[in-house]
């Protein structure tokens, strides 16, 4: 390859969200030459509404709609959909790895000892989280506070811009790695999406890409594609690998919602609190809405008489496993919920209601669902190995596709781990070469 040497290097990493920015970082820290190919751009957060709709509301690049009219949102930015997520750090579930060979306990160890981990302390909690709470634990459910990958130092009451993306730099975002591993020497093109990995003989020699509206290449021995459930499927089928996005889950959420009396002020850090119930494959919290959202969502079910009320409004989210199904094409997605899927939403939120009843709230109703975590397009066992490494010698997968089976739960903190432990693997193969 020594006619590449420009555009050489020993790690391509594309996309920067979690999975990919940790691995890019790790490698880096290692001595790598690391290149990052991000299709979105790296502008810094102000947490403005108008910004984080160009991240994930633009159609077929951030935004999908299902046949069902469901939306299906992601992050297209340095720091993928880590950028506008909640910060709700939930444990891997490790027996569930473990099945496949992969044991993630030394990476949970690695990120409790090195990320900020914090329950919101009570004065960070917004008045309706304290009071949908306050129900929930009434009906003796098992309602507690979540960690969250937030700095309580940093972060602000009466905040709703996680989801806009953090000016405070109070949240974690995957940013952070990204920018250290470019202090550590790797290369970041931002714009840069990704067409293809080339390869030689059954192994990646490098990848194609358009920057700027020219197409490119970059080689590499090892190629990690991190550009998410839907990205990466794409990626690997227009590269010869026909079984990935043959099926995916999406964690499908509505926003069960109703009146009380009381006004509260505006904005407050949502999912504070909640409850995940894992054998019925569900998880509620609290879920403050900018207005824009609490509009769209009220508006999208015909609900336009509670237009006028999002300070009086309490509103709950309900996540739900759903079944791998669907599929994934090169410009497109379609996936529609199954019967089992739609009665896990329906108890959701029937639990949900209960606790607005509780609450003291009246004239519920339930929003048509929407989903931000489309994963298992190319899962473990399947499209990728127990080392992620794909039937293509030398090309790897770390993001939320790879996850094995239908999901239900943040995978942040999961992407982190398994990025860490790709990492080991993929240095300790160039150190003994």
């Amino acid at each position: 390859m020594s006619k590449h040497t420009r555009n050489t290097y020993d790690a391509i990493v594309v996309g920067s969200g979690p999975g990919g920015a940790t691995v890019a970082n790790e490698l880096a820290l290692k001595g790598q030459r690391v290149l990052i190919l991000e299709w979105g751009g790296n502008e810094p957060l102000n947490g403005s509404f108008i910004q984080m709709a160009k991240m994930a509301a633009i159609p077929s690049k951030g935004a999908f709609v299902n046949s069902d009219l469901s939306l299906l949102i992601r992050g297209i930015t340095a720091g993928g959909s880590s950028a506008i997520n909640y910060a709700t750090a939930m444990k891997p579930p490790v027996e569930m790895f473990q099945r496949y060979g992969i044991d993630l306990t030394a990476e949970i160890a690695n990120v409790e000892s090195t990320l900020l981990l914090s329950i919101l302390p009570d004065e960070l909690i917004g008045p309706m989280a304290h009071r949908i709470a306050s129900a929930a634990q009434q009906l003796d459910l098992d309602w507690k506070k979540l960690d969250k990958f937030i700095d309580i130092n940093k972060c602000r009451s009466a905040c709703h811009l996680c989801s806009y993306g953090c000016p405070h730099d109070a949240k974690w975002n995957a940013r952070m790695y990204l920018d250290t591993a470019v202090q550590q020497g790797s290369t970041l093109l931002t714009h840069a999406k990704v067409l293809k990995v080339i390869t030689k003989e059954h192994r990646v020699i490098g990848v194609q890409f358009k920057h700027h509206g020219k197409v490119e290449s970059a080689f590499a021995n090892n190629i990690i594609l991190a550009a998410g459930g839907i990205g990466s499927a794409q990626i690997l089928q227009a590269s010869g690998v026909h079984n990935a996005g043959q099926h995916f889950f999406m964690d499908p959420v509505i926003a069960v919602m109703g009146k009380v009396p009381e006004s509260y002020p505006d904005g407050e850090i949502p999912m504070a609190a909640g409850l995940h119930l894992p054998q019925e494959g569900l998880m509620l919290s609290d879920l403050s809405l900018p207005k824009p959202f609490f509009h769209l969502f009220t508006a999208q079910v015909g609900k336009f008489q509670h237009l006028l009320s999002p300070n009086n409004t309490l509103s709950i989210m309900v996540k739900a496993k759903d079944e791998l199904s669907g599929n994934i094409g090169a410009k497109w997605v379609n996936k529609t919920l199954s019967s089992d899927d739609k009665k896990r939403l329906n108890t959701g939120a029937e639990i949900a209601e209960n606790i607005l009843h509780q609450a003291g709230a009246t004239s519920l109703y339930r929003t048509h669902h929407f989903a931000a975590h489309q994963g298992g397009s190319a899962k473990i066992g399947e499209v990728v190995d127990e080392n992620l490494q794909s039937d293509i010698q030398g090309l790897y997968v770390c993001d939320a596709s790879v996850i094995p089976e239908a999901w239900g739960l943040p995978p942040t903190y999961t992407l982190i781990c398994l990025a860490k432990r790709l990492a080991k693997h993929v240095d300790g193969l160039v150190a003994n070469n």
